[in-house]
């Protein structure tokens, strides 16, 4: 089996432009100089892709996994380096990538499938697969600048996967559209695997990348950090961030207007004292400590706990439980208490908001502000996330099997 993809001293620079939106006379007084700064969004990338396997790649923000799947689909082109593909590339990068807005779906199918290399005979020959697969009726034949997002990736999707690529390139977009059409995805993904073509993934979700790939690359800071199997390599990379997060070098994020504010989140045991770790299987509150400008008779307050993986676990708030408090202006607190927490052992973060009565507009959000710990308790379970909190109960009927 050879390479599909060869990936070899790969590095990739851009301009950080200091200097935005100048009037022509303060250009012309500058004769035409600008102020930037190099991004070397890659430096000296090399491996190598092997032909019918699932590849992932993972890293923090920033760390150049995009702008390599780019590059591999010559949508970039390296300033040193240079990337070796076999056979037909199809990407499924941005949304609505290589879409003409003034064009119909069907001219749109047209266009990308001549920007593949494909003919119009072979175009015309999946044409109706495409547009099935699309689902989007009548609108075939509309502007797609009239379309919703939603239309846009099912449309990219559809000819992304139906134009019997040799290498797809997939960027954050495998979980697109309603439930039924993200099924449909699964089944033509897999389709493609199992046929053997060569899928190279782009993923925050480090649960997606286990589940589909054969082989995993972390990135750091555009360098190649290592290459190997997706369980010991989101292990060293989760390892890192944790102690990137211990030593407080990454932050947390956070958004909204702020006439609420969200000022801090803890972790109570049963007796009400902030802690850092609880027990699998005992009580545990999570408070909200918030600082309001205004008054607002029907907030939304949610909490949500991720595992440390990215993995969200549970994400309640007070309008779906029927539990809208009044809040006034000043000071107070909200709390959610579990009274058996059923986590597994094991890392997990916390985070706050609060919004308007309708959930749309927030006033604050803090992603993933506080990390906490579960420890081993009861039940003493060790795999997974969560504990359904069942028993095993077993009968012996006898006689002869």
């Amino acid at each position: 089996m050879g390479s599909a993809i060869t990936i070899d001293g790969v590095s990739k620079r851009f301009r950080l432009y200091h200097e935005r939106n100048q009037s022509l006379k303060s250009t012309l007084m500058r004769r035409g100089r600008a102020r930037f700064e190099e991004f070397w969004a890659l430096r000296d990338v090399s491996f190598e892709i092997p032909e019918g396997q699932t590849f992932g790649l993972i890293g923090h923000n920033g760390s150049g996994k995009s702008t390599l799947l780019k590059c591999m689909a010559r949508i970039y082109t390296p300033e040193q380096g240079e990337i070796t593909t076999r056979g037909r590339v199809s990407a499924l990068l941005e949304l609505g990538t290589g879409f003409h807005p003034e064009l119909s779906g069907r001219e749109n199918i047209f266009l990308n499938g001549a920007i593949l290399g494909l003919r119009k005979a072979d175009i015309e020959r999946k044409l109706d697969d495409i547009i099935d697969f699309a689902d989007i009726g009548a609108h075939i034949d509309t502007p797609i600048k009239n379309y919703s997002s939603g239309m846009y990736v099912r449309l990219g999707f559809s000819i992304a996967i139906n134009v019997e690529p040799d290498i797809l390139l997939v960027d954050e977009v495998l979980a697109v559209g309603d439930e039924g059409f993200q099924r449909k995805c699964a089944a033509r993904f897999e389709e493609l695997r199992s046929g053997g073509r060569t899928v190279v993934v782009v993923s925050h979700s480090l649960n997606t990348i286990s589940m589909l790939c054969d082989t995993v690359a972390l990135l750091d800071h555009g360098r190649l950090d290592r290459v190997g199997s997706p369980k010991q390599v989101i292990e060293d990379y989760l390892g890192n961030w944790v102690a990137e997060r211990d030593e407080g070098t990454e932050e947390s994020m956070r958004w909204g207007t702020r006439e609420v504010r969200i000022e801090a989140v803890e972790v109570l045991d049963e007796s009400g004292r902030p802690v850092e770790s609880i027990p699998m299987g005992a009580s545990a509150t999570f408070r909200l400590h918030y600082a309001a400008d205004i008054e607002l008779a029907r907030p939304l307050f949610t909490v949500a706990v991720h595992h440390v993986d990215g993995t969200l676990v549970s994400n309640p708030n007070t309008a779906e439980l029927g539990q809208v408090p009044p809040l006034a202006r000043g000071r107070g607190s909200i709390d959610y208490t579990v009274p058996s927490l059923r986590l597994i052992p094991g890392a997990y973060d916390l985070s706050g908001g609060v919004l308007d009565g309708e959930g749309t507009h927030v006033y604050d959000r803090r992603h993933r502000v506080l990390r906490f710990h579960v420890e081993r308790g009861h039940p003493d379970e060790l795999s997974g996330i969560v504990s359904l909190g069942g028993r095993f109960e077993g009968e012996i009927y006898g006689g002869t099997p």
